[in-house]
Formats: structure tokens, C-alpha cells, sequence
């Protein structure tokens, strides 16, 4: 494997548009630390592939709901980079999440906190125990949603978070901007993956409707999402500041 100064963290990085992102970066040249909750061996097999593909990779466990390990794992991934002879990550993708479909009427707190814990408080306090590891004129990208611009009964909860997030990412790119660190977010439309139990791909009522309401007529896939991922966190883009960038296929236009 040919070592590179180009290392990318993506949080979620064991499935769907997470695991895509890391294929992609990869290819691109970056080396690569994904984190997964759960998926211990999906994380292994990314790891795997990303190796495949000539680039160093990791995979590191973190619940995005448990705050208070964030400290510890800043240490574990430092020592990770230094064990590669790296001091600093040149990109940040905050793209762990999970899907809350209710309608208002039926959202219950433990379900909106919970929520709040994954979506919100997670990528922000990570992100601050992560700021010592980026390197100036790094890059950090933030996973929004659609539906953050537009309203589909059943995800209030989930799309104020994503909401949120788009917020933050613009006090980053303010804040950030005398280290050079570029924010922005990625808002993808309706994917074909298994988030949210794979209702897009799976279901094909709803993959009809998404076709409907979409320019391109269709319903995205994970290969229409990395490229941009990797366009977003390239040293290439760096005057890209601040910006929502909805990769959707043209839905609701």
C-alpha cells in the first residue's frame, strides 16, 4: 500500500451511503477510518475492500447517542494516525444516523430525544472533540436530508434534526475559517439503501412515488452519492464554503 497524508473519518461508515463514501474516497487516494455501532463485521468487510483498493483503512466502534465517549475516542484515533505516521484528519464526513418515521401526532420524547442524541448532539460534540485531529485546510462534511427543504408527513422529528445540522455547518465555516477548514453539507434525496428499513428500495410504492416527484425519474443509488462526497472533501474545493448541496435528482423541482 502506498501511505498518503490524505486520511478521512466517516462516522457510519459500515453501510449505505456511509460505506459508499469510503469506496470512493479510497479510490480517490485517501486512506480511511470509518466508525460503526453495531455492524462489527460489515465494518470489516469495508475495511477489507478499502484495502483492495491499495488504501489504508480502520474501523473503530461509536455510538453517536453516548457523548460522553467521544473524549476516549479522539484518544484511540489520534494513536490510530500515529501509528500511520499521520497527525491530523484532512476530512470529516458526520454520516452516522438512522431513520424516525411518525407523524406528529405520535412522536413520543423518547423517540425525539433519542433523535436529538444521534442526529444533533452527536455530530456537534464530536466534531469539537475531533477539532484538535483536523488539520488546517481540512474539510468537514455534514449529511442533511431533503427533507430538510422539503415536507413529507411522518418525519418532522428527523428533518428539524437535519435542519439543525445545516445551522451548525455554517457556524463551522465561520468559525473554522481562519484554520482554511471548509463546512458544508450534503443533502441527499431518497436513496436506494436499507436506511429506514430499506422502505426506498424495497417498497415499490414508495420507490414509484420518489420516481414521480424526481426530474431524473428515479430514485437515487449509493453510486450517485460518492462522487460527490468525494468532490465535497477534495483539496480541489476549497473556495465551496458554507453550502447545502442537495444531491436528490431533482426532486420536488
Amino acid at each position: 500500500m502506498t501511505p498518503s497524508s490524505r486520511v478521512v473519518l466517516i462516522t457510519g461508515g459500515s453501510r449505505g451511503l456511509g460505506r459508499n463514501a469510503a469506496l470512493a474516497l479510497a479510490a480517490d487516494g485517501a486512506d480511511i477510518v470509518i466508525t460503526y455501532r453495531s455492524q462489527a463485521d460489515a465494518a470489516a468487510e469495508v475495511v477489507q475492500q478499502v484495502q483492495a483498493l491499495g488504501r489504508r483503512a480502520l474501523a473503530l466502534p461509536l455510538d453517536m447517542a453516548d457523548s460522553s465517549a467521544f473524549a476516549v475516542f479522539a484518544t484511540q484515533l489520534r494513536d490510530a494516525l500515529q501509528q500511520w505516521g499521520v497527525t491530523a484528519l484532512q476530512g470529516l464526513l458526520n454520516n452516522a444516523g438512522e431513520a424516525l418515521y411518525a407523524p406528529i401526532a405520535e412522536t413520543t420524547e423518547a423517540q425525539f430525544d433519542h433523535a436529538v442524541a444521534v442526529h444533533l448532539k452527536g455530530p456537534y460534540f464530536l466534531t469539537q472533540a475531533l477539532l484538535p485531529l483536523i488539520a488546517d485546510g481540512g474539510r468537514i462534511l455534514n449529511v442533511s436530508s431533503g427533507l430538510a427543504r422539503f415536507s413529507l408527513p411522518g418525519s418532522s422529528a428527523y428533518a428539524m434534526m437535519k435542519g439543525g445540522i445545516e445551522v451548525f455547518t455554517r457556524y463551522l465555516a465561520k468559525e473554522l475559517g481562519a484554520r482554511g477548514i471548509t463546512a458544508n453539507t450534503l443533502a441527499p434525496g431518497a436513496i436506494e439503501t436499507d436506511f429506514g428499513g430499506g422502505r426506498v428500495r424495497d417498497d415499490a410504492q414508495m420507490n414509484a412515488m420518489v420516481s414521480s416527484i424526481t426530474a431524473l425519474g428515479r430514485p437515487g443509488r449509493p453510486d450517485d452519492i460518492g462522487p460527490v462526497v468525494v468532490a465535497l472533501l477534495s483539496p480541489s474545493t476549497g473556495w465551496v464554503n458554507a453550502q447545502r448541496v442537495e444531491a436528490s435528482g431533482g426532486m420536488f423541482v
